[in-house]
C-alpha cells in the first residue's frame, strides 16, 4: 500500500539562523530537516556546544534530520586537496549524524582540476573506496551526489563507482534539477539509476536558472513518478536555489523564507 511522502527541506536557504529554519518548516507543516549550515557555519564545524544546542532544539520540537550536508569531494575541494580534511570532516559528521538520529552524509566525487582523465578517476574511486571503509565502520552511509565530481553527470561512472567501491555504505543521491545546469537530461540519468537511489533533493531549473519545482525543464513530475515506480521511499528533501546563487558567497535574499516556503507548495503539489 503507498505512503505518503516525507517531505524535508535544505533549510540554510529559508533563513541562516534555526528558529528561521523552523518557523519555514512549521509554515509547510513538515517535520524533517537536512542540515547543511545553521548561522552560515557548515554542520562539521559548528562547536560541538552548538551543535548539542542545534540536536537539543530540533528534539524539542519533534523535527527529525534525514540528511547531513558534507563538502565532502564538492565544488570546493578539487581531487588535488588534502585528503586529510575530507577525513577529518568525515569523523565529524559521522559522530554528530549518530547523535542525533540519521545515518545520511551527502558527498560528491572531486572535480578534476585539469589531471588528465584516468589519473581523476583513479584518484576519485581511490579516496571514496576509503571514505566508504571509515563511513561503514562508524555506522552511517555515503550519498553521492549527481552534482560537482567524476562521477557527477554520467549515471555510467555512477555505477562503476558503486561497483569499484563496493560498500553498502555508498549509495546515490539524485538530484532532480542539476541535469539542466550541467548540460545533461537529469530524466534520462535516473532512469539508468533509479534502483540505487537512497535520498532526492527537489529542485527545478530553465534556460534562464532556477525554478519552482515543475516549472521548469527538469520533469520533476517524470522524476518522481519513476522513483516511486521504483520503489523508492525515502525523503524528498527541497533545495530550490531560489534565494541564493549556488558556490558563491552572499546572503540571502530578503523574501528567502517566502520563497522557500512557495517552493516548498509547489513541490507538495507534485504528488497530488
Amino acid at each position: 500500500m503507498p505512503t505518503d511522502p516525507v517531505f524535508a527541506g535544505i533549510t540554510d536557504e529559508a533563513a541562516d539562523d534555526l528558529g528561521g529554519q523552523i518557523a519555514a518548516l512549521d509554515a509547510l507543516g513538515w517535520r524533517m530537516i537536512e542540515l547543511r549550515t545553521v548561522d552560515r557555519i557548515p554542520v562539521a564545524d559548528l562547536t560541538d556546544e552548538r551543535f548539542d544546542k542545534i540536536a537539543t532544539t530540533l528534539a524539542d520540537e519533534a523535527i527529525g534530520v534525514v540528511c547531513l550536508a558534507s563538502r565532502i569531494g564538492g565544488w570546493g575541494r578539487p581531487i588535488t586537496t588534502d585528503f586529510r580534511r575530507d577525513l577529518a570532516e568525515l569523523d565529524v559528521l559521522a559522530r554528530r549524524a549518530r547523535s542525533i538520529g540519521t545515518r545520511y552524509l551527502r558527498i560528491m566525487s572531486y572535480p578534476g582540476d585539469g589531471l588528465r582523465e584516468e589519473d581523476w578517476r583513479r584518484r576519485a574511486i581511490a579516496r571514496i573506496t576509503v571514505l566508504a571503509e571509515h563511513a561503514e565502520r562508524n555506522g552511517v552511509t555515503l550519498l553521492h551526489e549527481n552534482c560537482s565530481g567524476w562521477a557527477g553527470t554520467s549515471a555510467e561512472r555512477m555505477l562503476e563507482l558503486l561497483a569499484e567501491v563496493a560498500s553498502p555504505a555508498l549509495k546515490l543521491l539524485f538530484d532532480t534539477g542539476n541535469g539542466v545546469p550541467y548540460g545533461y537530461d537529469g530524466f534520462d540519468l535516473l532512469a539508468d539509476i533509479a534502483g540505487h537511489v537512497e535520498h532526492v533533493h527537489v529542485k527545478d531549473a530553465d534556460e534562464h536558472g532556477f525554478t519552482l519545482p515543475g516549472e521548469g525543464e527538469a520533469r520533476v513530475a517524470d522524476c518522481v513518478k519513476l522513483l516511486q515506480a521504483n520503489g523508492y521511499r525515502g525523503a524528498w528533501s527541497l533545495e530550490p536555489h531560489l534565494a541564493i546563487k549556488p558556490h558563491e558567497p552572499g546572503v540571502l535574499a530578503h523574501d528567502a523564507a517566502a520563497t522557500f516556503v512557495t517552493a516548498g507548495r509547489a513541490m507538495a503539489g507534485l504528488f497530488r
